[in-house]
């Protein structure tokens, strides 16, 4: 399993690029970050990425998970304020076998769900839509996402 930053892995580059609002990095924190999802299934669809390249969750340390599940319960209280989503999808698709669009880079996807909601374009058209324009998701989340953090615990590199 690899373990450095991987040349060309977007979860490496982006984030250390220090133009978060334009690659919807919504927070950095020291082991993990926030980010948007490009192509999101539903308005406020985020990652919940470890700093460190690896591909498979029993190769993170403890201080990574715990960081990972912070954000990620953070993640879930912003979205929750800002959106008043109805549930939640919460996952990992490990290897391009169950689904991963980027294998070898571990990532958390949190959806928020409503009732009705089904995506449906990309099965009937093959098409991708984007429910919101990323910039506005990152401009109303980037605040609230911080706030959920600190309620927590420190957050920070």
């Amino acid at each position: 399993m690899k373990t450095a930053r991987t040349e060309g892995c977007i979860f490496c580059t982006l984030p250390a690029e220090g133009r978060d609002r334009e690659h919807g990095v919504l927070l950095q924190g020291r082991d993990a970050f926030v980010i948007l999802n490009a192509f999101p299934y539903n308005s406020s669809h985020l990652m919940v990425v470890p700093r460190r390249h690896v591909a498979r969750p029993e190769a993170l340390t403890a201080p990574e998970r715990l960081e990972l599940f912070h954000l990620m319960t953070a993640s879930i209280r912003a979205i929750t304020e800002v959106y008043r989503p109805e549930g939640f999808n919460i996952g990992m698709n490990l290897g391009r076998a169950a689904g991963a669009g980027i294998d070898d880079h571990l990532h958390i996807h949190v959806v928020p769900r409503w009732v009705g909601d089904t995506n449906f374009m990309p099965v009937l058209g093959d098409v991708k839509v984007l429910p919101e324009d990323l910039t506005v998701t990152y401009d109303r989340l980037a605040g609230p996402l911080r706030a959920a953090a600190e309620q927590g615990g420190s957050t920070g590199p």
